[in-house]
């Protein structure tokens, strides 16, 4: 008796059906959780081919055994909304649509690639005709009712930004004796807030792997000046509700005519 080719008459509907139903993506250090049928939802794209023309031993996975795809965690929530119902849904504030679109290319999504650059398109037009774009907002401060009829597609929430400072106050009571020194600059929010604000300035050694819909008060930004911090909320269309401070003092030495050592803990709540 001769055996053929094992492989010979196997369907690709036989390898995708050795893949679970529910699939667990890394995405760049992000989690994902989907079904099998919204990965494959597009024909001839490279998740549909990755899920259907290869089988689970074949494709990297990380040390837990999700598959893995080095790209861009926190844009490939947009990706997975596409592939769910074939629609392209931005926040109003979104910036990253140039590197969205190189996603979709990757993700051999021509559609999708395509709705993208001519989004990006027309606000290149909007910018050249020195008209501003719908999603800008006209003036950092507006009222509530504003931001509800101006922002339908962004997401709501509070982010609260932190710092521990701490600055000099000489003998003479200059207070520009040494100038503030920010260590750290704290973000605690929603997972996907805070990644739609600060993207790739944010640092989230201290809380990887974390879904977006999670909240964290681990992640810090990759740069100490807190005006930065604010334009970013400020452009995403956020505005400051709250703010509040601590303070210590403590002399150098025991000598009260040696230079006064202030440190502060100051939180601000931003909303949207």
């Amino acid at each position: 008796f001769a055996m053929g080719d094992p492989t010979r008459g196997t369907s690709p509907r036989a390898t995708y059906s050795t893949f679970p139903e529910i699939v667990e993506l890394n995405v760049g250090g992000q989690v994902y959780v989907t079904r099998l049928e919204t990965l494959t939802a597009v024909p001839n794209s490279l998740l549909w081919t990755k899920f259907t023309q290869s089988s689970p031993a074949a494709l990297p996975k990380d040390s837990k055994g999700r598959f893995f795809f080095d790209r861009d965690g926190f844009l490939f929530r947009y990706i997975l909304d596409y592939l769910r119902d074939t629609e392209l849904s931005l926040p109003e504030f979104f910036k990253e649509r140039r590197r969205l679109q190189k996603e979709a290319d990757f993700f051999q999504l021509p559609e999708l690639s395509r709705r993208l650059a001519a989004v990006s398109k027309e606000s290149s037009y909007t910018e050249d005709s020195g008209e501003p774009e719908e999603a800008e907002l006209s003036s950092p401060v507006t009222s509530s009712s504003d931001r509800t009829l101006r922002s339908p597609g962004a997401s709501s929430g509070y982010i609260t930004v932190g710092y521990r400072g701490s600055y000099t106050i000489g003998r003479d009571i200059q207070a520009d004796a040494k100038f503030r020194r920010v260590a750290r600059i704290t973000v605690c929010s929603k997972i996907s807030l805070a990644k739609e604000v600060f993207g790739e300035t944010l640092n989230e050694s201290r809380d990887p792997d974390r879904p977006p819909d999670k909240y964290t008060s681990r992640y810090y930004l990759k740069y100490n000046f807190l005006e930065q911090a604010f334009d970013r909320l400020a452009e995403a269309g956020f505005h400051m509700v709250a703010c509040n401070s601590t303070g210590t003092c403590s002399y150098g030495s025991s000598d009260p005519g040696e230079d006064k050592l202030w440190t502060s803990y100051t939180e601000y709540i931003f909303s949207r």
